[in-house]
């Protein structure tokens, strides 16, 4: 079936000497994975390798198969001119990351419009702001409002969090946390990022907080991983 839609691409990985096999997320169908035959060897091709870098916004035209199959691309553009998200390092750093993160999270081969937008909006807000030390974190909390288990938020003066049921309790088991990372963690919750700015943490702060987001991902997303660029956002962020 020929059709076309937005997409942003969560990877692309080498295929053989000349070609690319992209993964992107798209508006209209889903997780789609795309086989660019030659791509890498055709330099006047209108299809550029350029095209797939982690979280590039795109509009597609395709060719797109029964599930579980390669699918081919019959014309592409850029949508949405990211102007500073490859040019700056902890923008590159985070986009890497959440690339990864995404790749894990993201399953559904069927349309889900509030995600797809979600992904959308906030990366252009990433690319269109400059203090972004915390984006990551409110990205990854927000993004499990669209996976399904976003925290309930009814009973935040309990004294722990659970990170397998998602919800505050007053019962301490293996899966809470509390003390002074409960105290960051609940900071994030129920903002947007427009008032992202007003959080401060520090560099320790926020690493703590980013653990908790991981480990909350790693009990609900079944194949979950933690992404290899993650000690390199350590070290951006330090």
């Amino acid at each position: 079936m020929i059709e076309t839609t937005k997409a942003i691409v969560i990877n692309a990985i080498k295929y053989g000497d000349t070609s690319l096999i992209a993964t992107c997320y798209t508006e209209k169908c889903g997780l789609k994975t795309y086989l660019l035959k030659g791509i890498l060897k055709a330099k006047k091709a209108k299809i550029k390798s350029a095209y797939f870098q982690p979280l590039m916004q795109l509009n597609l035209t395709a060719n797109h198969n029964n599930k579980g199959s390669l699918n081919s691309i019959r014309e592409i553009e850029v949508v949405n001119f990211y102007h500073s998200i490859y040019s700056d390092i902890k923008k590159q750093s985070i986009a890497l990351f959440l690339s990864e993160i995404l790749h894990y999270a993201i399953k559904e081969e069927e349309e889900n419009a509030s995600l797809f937008k979600y992904l959308e909006t906030s990366l252009l807000w990433l690319d269109t702001h400059n203090i972004v030390s915390n984006f990551h974190l409110l990205f990854l909390l927000n993004l499990t409002k669209y996976l399904g288990f976003y925290p309930e938020v009814n009973a935040m003066d309990m004294e722990y969090f659970d990170l397998l049921e998602g919800k505050f309790t007053n019962k301490s088991k293996f899966s809470t946390v509390n003390g002074e990372k409960l105290t960051y963690f609940k900071k994030l919750l129920g903002i947007n990022f427009d008032v992202l700015h007003e959080v401060n943490f520090s560099a320790s702060n926020r690493q703590e907080v980013l653990t908790i987001l991981i480990q909350y991902l790693e009990l609900h997303v079944s194949g979950f991983k933690k992404p290899k660029s993650l000690n390199v956002l350590k070290s951006v962020f330090s």
